[in-house]
């Protein structure tokens, strides 16, 4: 019974909307395209509603029937068609909220006339999000399996000397990180995201699988060594071969995953729905927390299992670890939130600057009169319109139009406005950027001098001994407990101060980040000085307690809530929307950079103050070096390095983008075939 009065009310609902379409036409002859576009969508998506939306359209129509007189209902219908219209459209866009169902196969919406070609959306929300936090977790805990550890295998294992172990663990590090800029080139404009993670996860989980076959099978000889007591076998040729390709695979899957999980992760909310764009920001600290957790297991159990010679079943922990990250991230494939690639930047760039080059005399337009695409759409695939800036204007000569370029549209002479902001917004946040190189050495000790400075101190409770890398769970704490002091304390204390609903600016964090980092290589140089001192002559082990490096850990911690957290979120809401995860792989590169600083400055050091008789600063035997000045010469070099930024960051502008972000969105066909090879 209610279903025939649906189907008569359907009846009746289209027979006065097809009078009321036709009034509209006569009436508004200026709107009859994007009328009678809105006629047919109503049309269309009516025959997939449920009986309940069915019945409710139907009451509707029939009230407007019986109260309204014919004009009346010209304009009663007139007023439902644009509501529907409305409704219908924002039931086209991506949902990224709870419990929604997702919009049904086959339906198709297009934004507006001129619109690319219609495709079917897709949602996110907290749900994949939190999926995509787990992935990061469970992949952090396999790499920091083997990276947190890696200087004492090279030295007990391999039979590396300090320095050269340190050196290695640097440059390796530096490595697994400059492959990020590697997976954002491919995210950006080739793959997208969600292919560049998966095929990056499986290089991560081959190079996991092979350095457990290395160790079990050429290295870890006799069973149980390399606990800092019983000795291993000399390693043999192919064994060490094997393990450095092992590695590098690893640092290639990981480095190449890292900045892309986090930009996949961030779009899944919506920038143009205020709700989603403060679950975005709030993201990239939950993103930071779950990396934490992950090193948090891998930094107590499994480091104490290795430094007590059980280096294969951490090994094979971690290779377990990221088989279930990749799993993981599987699961959620058809419920994602995807965004086009772009294409390839680099050319985009590139004409910018020779059509700049080759406009050498030409003076720059004003910004009313530069080249830009009409409408909405803008030149660069899936971007929004980037508004013109005051800053860097030898670059708008590339956007002026000259009598040559009336007659010939060539992307090698002309370029519009979105085009030239895009290279300035690179340029603009490189000075940025290279100010954390500084912060990432600071860093970077934590996974080598750090390490080797605890493992010269006095490390027992009771029968109990506590591993030198073990103490960078105290790192971790400081970052977790940090985190949600500065989400639910700071923030809402310093929005109420400065007015700013994110409590402190990006550039602010990053700021306090450098000055607590300095704090920090400050505290590790004091606890040297102080371990020197309870060094007994002839022993190796100084009896000054470990426990004296956790102010230094916990400075750490606390530096990167405010500098990391900040650059991840400054870098990806700064970066255009064509280099999203280039932004984001801008955070990763400081790391790498800083590692391969760090290496050089450790060599530098060594070969100025190693000569003759004199060991150096880091020689084998700590106590005959002097590791403090090291460190003090880092905290020195942070400082210079602040007051560069400090400068950089008074005179920043910020990006201004134009409109809500591109909303054709969707699971692209190489993504389809990358699930069916996996």
């Amino acid at each position: 019974m209610m279903t025939g009065n649906n189907n008569k009310g359907v009846a009746e609902s289209s027979e006065v909307l097809n009078r009321s379409s036709n009034d509209i036409e006569q009436k508004r002859n200026s709107h009859e395209n994007k009328q009678q576009s809105n006629f047919h969508e109503i049309q269309l998506k009516k025959h997939s509603h449920d009986s309940t939306e069915e019945k409710r359209d139907s009451h509707d129509t029939e009230e407007n029937r019986n109260s309204h007189g014919t004009e009346e209902k010209t304009n009663s219908n007139s007023h439902d068609i644009e509501e529907k219209t409305n409704s219908h459209e924002n039931e086209g866009k991506i949902d990224s909220h709870e419990g929604d169902e997702p919009p049904e196969k086959g339906i198709i919406t297009t934004r507006s006339p001129n619109a690319p070609s219609p495709i079917r959306k897709r949602r996110g929300g907290w749900k994949l999000a939190i999926l995509l936090l787990a992935n990061q977790g469970l992949a952090t805990l396999a790499f920091f399996g083997v990276g947190v550890n890696l200087v004492l295998f090279l030295v007990r294992v391999l039979e590396q000397s300090n320095a050269v172990a340190a050196n290695n663990v640097s440059k390796w590090t530096g490595t697994v990180y400059l492959f990020s800029l590697v997976g954002a080139f491919l995210s950006d404009s080739y793959w997208g995201r969600y292919l560049t993670c998966a095929v990056f996860q499986v290089f991560f989980v081959m190079g996991l699988g092979l350095m457990s076959l290395t160790s079990w099978l050429f290295l870890i000889h006799p069973s149980g060594c390399g606990d800092g007591e019983k000795l291993c076998n000399p390693p043999s040729k192919a064994g060490v071969i094997l393990f450095y390709l092992s590695i590098y695979l690893v640092a290639f899957g990981y480095g190449g995953h890292q900045p892309t999980i986090a930009t996949f992760g961030a779009d899944q909310f919506d920038e143009a729905d205020p709700e989603q764009q403060s679950s975005r920001a709030v993201f990239f600290s939950y993103f930071y927390f779950a990396l934490n957790v992950g090193c948090l297991f891998s930094n107590t159990i499994l480091v104490y299992y290795e430094d007590h010679g059980y280096w294969n079943i951490g090994f094979l922990v971690s290779l377990g670890s990221a088989v279930i990250a990749l799993l993981s991230y599987l699961m959620g494939s058809s419920r994602y939130r995807y965004i086009k690639p772009c294409g390839n930047p680099l050319p985009r760039v590139a004409q910018v600057f020779v059509a700049a080059a080759r406009k050498w005399h030409v003076v720059p337009a004003d910004p009313d009169n530069l080249y830009e695409m009409e409408g909405k759409e803008s030149a660069i695939k899936g971007s929004r319109k980037i508004l013109h800036s005051n800053e860097i204007e030898f670059l708008d000569k590339a956007a002026t139009i000259t009598d040559r370029d009336q007659n010939e549209k060539n992307p090698w002479r002309l370029c519009t406005v979105t085009q030239v902001e895009e290279a300035k917004c690179v340029l603009k946040l490189l000075p940025i950027w290279l100010c954390t190189i500084i912060y990432s050495v600071i860093f970077t000790q934590m996974a080598s001098l750090f390490v080797e400075q605890g493992d010269v101190m006095h490390a027992q409770i009771g029968n109990f001994h506590i591993p030198a890398a073990s103490m960078s769970a105290f790192d971790i704490c400081s970052v977790l407990i940090s985190t949600g002091i500065y989400r639910q304390v700071l923030v809402p204390l310093a929005g109420r101060l400065s007015g700013n609903p994110k409590g402190l600016s990006e550039l602010q964090r990053m700021g306090i980040g450098l000055i607590i980092g300095m704090l920090a290589m400050v505290a590790a140089g004091a606890t040297e000085i102080a371990r020197l001192q309870y060094v007994e002559q002839g022993k190796k082990v100084s009896s000054l307690s470990i426990f004296w490096q956790i102010p230094q850990y916990v400075f750490v911690g606390v530096s990167e809530v405010f500098m990391y957290v900040g650059q991840l979120e400054f870098f990806n809401g700064e970066a255009p929307d064509g280099i999203k995860s280039f932004g984001s792989s801008l955070c990763m590169a400081s790391i790498s950079l800083g590692n391969y600083v760090s290496s050089m400055l450790v060599a530098m050091v060594m070969g100025i103050t190693a000569r003759g008789s004199d060991p150096g600063w880091i020689p084998n035997n700590l106590n005959e070096g002097h590791m403090d000045r090291f460190y003090f010469l880092i905290a020195g070099l942070t400082v210079l390095d602040f007051a560069f930024y400090l400068y950089l960051a008074k005179r920043y502008k910020y990006i201004n983008l134009e409109g809500p972000e591109n909303e054709e969105v969707s699971q692209e066909s190489q993504d389809d075939e990358v699930l069916r090879s996996v």
